[in-house]
């Protein structure tokens, strides 16, 4: 009986001559000699399963050839495609972001200002829905106060006091002055880089608009984050001096921007006696201190009894915040374009081992469109 390697194929219109042929080369040779036969008659069994990848390599050079011809193709695209971004692009956004600045500018600067005389006074209400300590009026003209009416309740005897500033007197609101000249700079930044210049690489686009981003980030600063000032550095700031009649040395008075708000608010003290048995504690730093934050001042030690807090809103400060964030999201939006592009462009093209090298014409088309 023959070996189940020497069997024929089941094929019959060559069952009889091979099984003569493999049975002559068994009686001649043995069963190598009838291997051979089988062999060169196409009989032998499938080589393993593990000379099967000897074709894998041309397969993959084939690839290979065809990804390379694709991506050059898509490199020209989108080279020229970033070439639109430098000159075009870029150009209408700086356009954009120059007239929304401008709107910003004109905010700080109001009706009445320039050459048709001083800047326009207005007037703000304070209240607050917790209390009616404290209730007043706050002239502002540009980025300073010049009038102050406030009256205080005190809430031991109810006693009323009203003070207010000196006719000579006006108090300058840094954070209102700071951000306007952050716009300002902006704006000049922009300015610099007008129509003609052309931009040569996305570097420069992005040194741009870090520069712009960082007046833009210090002026909304400037507004959202107050000051944070201790008690004694209150006392010594010469706001408690401008008022008429002077107040009284148990009153502190403090005036700031936060957000769109214009705040004000009055410390009443109290004087720790020397055999006091509280722990002196002095307080840090604060943008409102609480009752019971303690200090020195001169020989005395002093401890805050009550806190009233009134303020107003501002509605062009609310405007020249909307400005400062939509101008933001246009600086970072113009920044990812040519970050993405000059990296893809300068790492283009890979093999296809590396494909994150490869950026398909339709993702590029939609990093250009946003």
């Amino acid at each position: 009986m023959l070996q189940p390697e020497l069997a024929a194929p089941r094929s019959s219109g060559r069952a009889g001559g091979g099984r003569s042929a493999a049975l002559a080369a068994l009686r001649a040779g043995g069963v190598a000699g009838a291997r051979a036969a089988n062999r060169r008659r196409g009989w032998a069994r499938a080589p393993p399963a593990d000379r099967a990848p000897a074709t894998v390599a041309g397969q993959r050079a084939a690839a290979m050839a065809t990804v390379m011809a694709a991506t050059a193709a898509e490199r020209a695209v989108l080279e020229e495609e970033f070439r639109w971004l430098l000159h075009d692009e870029v150009h209408a956004v700086l356009r954009q972001l120059q007239d929304i600045l401008k709107e910003a500018s004109l905010r700080f600067t109001l009706p009445g200002s320039g050459t048709e005389g001083p800047t326009k006074q207005e007037n703000f209400i304070l209240g607050s829905c917790g209390t009616d300590q404290v209730k007043g009026v706050l002239t502002l003209q540009g980025d300073a106060l010049s009038q102050a009416d406030v009256n205080l309740k005190m809430p031991r005897n109810n006693q009323l006091l009203h003070f207010a500033f000196r006719e000579d007197k006006q108090w300058k609101l840094q954070q209102i002055q700071d951000a306007r000249n952050h716009v300002s700079q902006a704006i000049y930044l922009l300015a610099n880089r007008d129509e003609s210049y052309q931009f040569r690489t996305g570097a420069e686009v992005l040194k741009l608009m870090d520069a712009v981003m960082l007046q833009l980030t210090r002026a909304r600063n400037r507004l959202t984050t107050p000051a944070t000032l201790t008690l004694p550095e209150i006392a010594a700031s010469g706001l408690t001096r401008m008022f008429a009649p002077t107040l009284p040395s148990d009153l502190l008075v403090n005036v700031y921007i936060n957000l769109n708000k214009l705040c004000l608010t009055v410390y009443q003290l109290h004087t720790l006696q020397p055999n006091s048995t509280k722990n002196f504690r002095p307080a840090g730093g604060a943008v409102l201190h609480s009752p019971g934050a303690m200090f020195e001042w001169g020989t005395q030690r002093l401890e805050v009894s009550h806190v009233h807090k009134v303020e107003s809103v501002i509605p062009w400060l609310n405007d020249a915040l909307v400005f400062f964030t939509v101008s933001l999201q246009l600086c970072q939006q113009l920044k990812d374009k040519p970050f993405c592009l000059s990296v893809w462009v300068g790492t283009w093209p890979r093999a296809p081992d590396s494909e994150p090298g490869r950026v398909p014409r339709d993702l590029a088309s939609q990093v250009l469109r946003g």
